[in-house]
């Protein structure tokens, strides 16, 4: 993820600024950051393995 990225905010993010869940996506990768702390490095992960992880949290797998 060499270029810079686009950060996308949580949809279920509050109004209340600073505690959410942001993503970026640069065609192969998808990191995931905590805005609070930006400045951290952040987890990537591959596209396929980010819809993975989106369909089992929709189908409720993971508790």
């Amino acid at each position: 993820m060499a270029k810079a990225l686009r950060w996308r905010e949580s949809s279920y993010s509050g109004d209340t600024g600073g505690d959410c869940a942001e993503i970026a996506a640069d065609g192969a990768t998808v990191a995931v950051r905590d805005s609070k702390r930006a400045e951290v490095a952040c987890p990537t992960v591959t596209v396929s393995a980010s819809r993975a992880f989106v369909d089992a949290v929709n189908d409720e797998e993971l508790r």
